[in-house]
C-alpha cells in the first residue's frame, strides 16, 4: 500500500515527460525549417533531421507513458539526438529564412 519510492517515481515521471517535451519541440521545429537551410548549412538533409527527432519524441513518449527509467539506453540516447539538433543544428539553420512556395522577399541586404 505504501510505497517509499513514490517520490523518485514522480520524479523520474516528470524528467520523463520534460524530456518528451524537448523531443517533440525538436521534431516540431524540424518540420517548419526549409530543406535548402539544412543543405546549405552542411547539417545533413531535413529527412534525416524528421527521422532523427521523429524516432526520438515516439522513443520518449513510450518512456514517458511506459515510464521507462531514465536510465535506460533508449530515452538517453533520443534525448541527445533531439539535444544535438536544439543545440547544433537550429541555431545554423534558424538563420534562413522560411519561404513561402519556394520564392524567398528578402532582397540582398535583407528583407523588403
Amino acid at each position: 500500500m505504501f510505497d517509499a519510492y513514490t517520490p523518485l517515481r514522480y520524479f523520474f515521471l516528470a524528467l520523463g515527460l520534460a524530456a518528451f517535451v524537448v523531443e517533440a519541440w525538436a521534431f516540431i521545429d524540424a518540420i517548419t525549417r526549409p530543406s535548402q537551410a539544412f543543405v546549405a548549412a552542411s547539417k545533413q538533409t531535413k529527412p534525416l533531421w524528421l527521422i532523427i527527432t521523429g524516432v526520438a519524441a515516439v522513443i520518449g513518449l513510450a518512456g514517458a507513458v511506459y515510464g521507462v527509467g531514465p536510465t535506460s539506453i533508449l530515452p538517453v540516447a533520443a534525448f541527445v539526438a533531439a539535444a544535438i539538433y536544439l543545440a547544433d543544428v537550429r541555431p545554423k539553420v534558424k538563420s534562413f529564412p522560411k519561404s513561402r512556395n519556394g520564392a524567398s522577399s528578402s532582397g540582398p541586404y535583407g528583407p523588403w
